[in-house]
C-alpha cells in the first residue's frame, strides 16, 4: 500500500534493529564485565568488558550507543505512526493530543520505574523513557516539516545548547571536587573543554535548582553518574535525525540505495562528530549528551541501521532476524521487564534448578550464565505475547 509516493509497508529491518538494541540493553552486558574481573591479566577479557560498560566521561563504547539507538528509532518510527493515524481518519488535533498524552505517560512511567524499591517517589528525569517523553512533543511538531527544516532545527538546537554550556561560568580555581562527587584522582577537563566538566556545568547547575523543586528525602546536590535532566534537549536532535532517516526509508526508492545513503550519512556524522570532539570545542560525552556526541552517536546508529536495511530489505535475508523482531515489536514491555523483574526471574531459576546452578562452569562464568538465562526468559515472555498478538504501546 502506498500513500503520496511513500511506502507504508512495515520494514522488518526496523523491528529487527530495535530488537537487537533492546536485547543488548536488557542483557546487562551478559555479565561479561563481572566475569572479566576474574581475568585481570587477559587483555581480551578487559577490552570486551570495557565495551560493555559506559565510558567514565569522555569517549564512546558499544554500551554507550544503546540509548542513542533507542531514541533514534523513536524518530524513525514517527513517520509510520503519523501515516497510520492519518489513514484511520484522525484529525490533526487528535493526533497532537495523542502525542502529548504519550509524552506524559512516558515521563510518568519513567518516574515509576526509577522509584521502584524506593521509600518515596524519585523525581528524576534522566531515564531514557523520560528523556523521550520530554522531547517527544517537539519532535511531533517538527514531523510535518521538510527534512531540510528538520535538519536545520536539529543543528540549531545543538548550537544553542553548545552556547549555553560555553557561556556558563567555569568552576573556580579552588574548586572542591568532592562537593560534586568527583574523586581526588578524577581527570579534570582543561581549557575550553572545562565547560563540560562532570557535575560542574550548565545542565548540572540547572538540576541543582530544578530537582529541588520536588519533594525529596534530602536536597539534590549532584547526579553520581553526571547525567542531567536537560539531556532531552540535545537528544531531541538525535530523534530528529531518526525522523529524517525514517522519512527516507518510507520512500519507494530501492532498498539498496536507501542503505547506501544511510551509510553515507552515518559516516558523515562519525567524521563530523569526531572532528568537533577532537577540536577542543566540545568533547564527546554521552552522559550529558554533548552536541559532538549527538552527531557522533547518530552517525554510528545510522551505519548500523544501514547494515540491517542492506541485509534484510536489499538482501532479502529475513528469517534469521525473527528472534530480534519478536523483541523489537514489544520494546516497552521488554524495558519494563528489565527494570522490574530481573531479580525475580533469577531467583526463580535458582529455586527450581538449585542455588548454585549458575556456577556449574565455575564462579567466573556464573554472571554470564545468569544474565543469559534471564535474557532467555525475557524473550520467552515476549514470544508468548507475539503469538497472541499482544503488543504494548503508549
Amino acid at each position: 500500500m502506498t500513500d503520496g509516493g511513500s511506502t507504508t509497508e512495515r520494514l522488518v529491518s526496523l523491528d529487527a534493529f530495535r530488537g537487537i538494541v533492546m536485547l543488548f540493553m536488557s542483557s546487562n552486558g551478559l555479565g561479561i564485565p563481572q566475569a572479566a574481573a576474574h581475568f585481570p591479566q587477559s587483555d581480551a577479557w578487559q577490552q570486551i568488558a570495557g565495551q560493555l560498560t559506559h565510558a567514565e566521561w569522555v569517549g564512546c563504547t558499544a554500551w554507550d550507543l544503546i540509548q542513542p539507538a533507542f531514541m533514534f528509532m523513536v524518530g524513525v518510527a514517527l513517520p509510520w505512526s503519523i501515516s497510520n493515524r492519518k489513514a484511520r481518519g484522525e484529525s490533526p488535533s487528535r493526533r497532537l493530543g495523542h502525542a502529548l498524552l504519550r509524552s506524559f505517560l512516558l515521563v510518568l512511567l519513567a518516574v515509576f520505574l526509577t522509584s521502584a524499591g524506593s521509600q518515596q517517589t524519585e523525581w528524576v528525569f534522566t531515564m531514557v523513557l523520560a528523556q523521550i517523553g520530554l522531547g517527544y512533543p517537539f519532535l511531533y511538531l517538527l514531523a510535518g516539516t521538510r527534512p531540510r527544516t528538520q535538519a536545520m532545527a536539529a543543528l540549531g538546537i545543538l548550537s544553542v545548547y553548545w552556547l549555553a554550556f560555553a557561556l556558563h561560568p567555569l568552576p573556580p580555581s579552588e574548586f572542591d571536587r568532592s562537593s560534586v562527587g568527583l574523586p581526588s584522582n578524577w581527570e579534570m577537563l582543561t581549557g575550553f573543554e572545562a565547560h563540560w566538566q562532570k557535575n560542574a556545568n550548565f545542565a548540572a547547575s540547572f538540576d541543582t535548582w530544578f530537582l529541588n523543586l520536588f519533594p525529596r528525602e534530602k536536597p539534590f546536590e549532584f547526579n553520581p553518574g553526571g547525567y542531567a535532566t536537560l539531556n532531552f534537549i540535545p537528544s531531541l536532535a538525535t530523534m530528529i535525525f531518526g525522523a529524517i532517516a525514517g522519512a527516507w526509508l518510507r520512500t519507494q526508492r530501492p532498498a539498496g540505495r536507501k542503505a547506501v545513503v544511510l551509510a553515507a550519512a552515518g559516516l558523515l556524522g562519525l567524521l563530523l562528530g569526531k572532528a568537533i570532539g577532537e577540536s577542543g570545542l566540545c568533547p564527546i560525552v554521552k552522559r550529558i549528551w554533548t552536541p559532538s556526541w549527538a552527531i557522533f552517536s547518530a552517525g554510528w546508529v545510522c551505519c548500523m541501521l544501514a547494515a540491517f536495511v542492506a541485509v534484510i530489505e536489499a538482501g532479502g535475508w529475513r528469517r534469521w532476524a525473527f528472534p530480534l523482531v519478536v523483541a523489537g515489536l514489544n520494546p516497552i514491555t521488554l524495558y519494563c521487564l528489565w527494570q522490574l523483574s530481573g531479580g525475580f526471574l533469577r531467583d526463580t531459576v535458582k529455586t527450581h534448578f538449585g542455588q548454585g546452578c549458575f556456577g556449574v562452569l565455575g564462579e567466573a562464568y556464573a554472571p554470564i550464565l545468569e544474565r543469559a538465562a534471564v535474557l532467555f526468559l525475557y524473550w520467552l515472555i515476549l514470544f508468548g505475547m507475539y503469538r497472541r498478538r499482544i503488543f504494548l504501546r503508549l
